[in-house]
């Protein structure tokens, strides 16, 4: 893809439009990210972007299986 100089680049987002705060971990139940990292993701770097996407995959555990289920 080309990028055009007044164009803004996408920012990569691991958002799947499930927005549901759990209460015990503090995590997005849709993306496993902390409402401060949803609150500045289009601030961050993208290094400090793709740092908080690498952790995600082992957040999930941090949400209780029975609440999981639920989406």
């Amino acid at each position: 893809m080309t990028h055009t100089p007044d164009v803004p680049m996408p920012i990569k987002t691991p958002c799947i439009k499930i927005c549901v705060v759990d209460g015990e971990s503090g995590l997005c139940m849709g993306c496993y990210r902390r409402l401060n990292e949803v609150a500045s993701w289009s601030k961050l770097s993208p290094d400090q972007r793709d740092d908080i996407m690498a952790e995600l995959p082992n957040r999930r555990a941090l949400i209780r299986p029975e609440k999981r289920a639920m989406f």
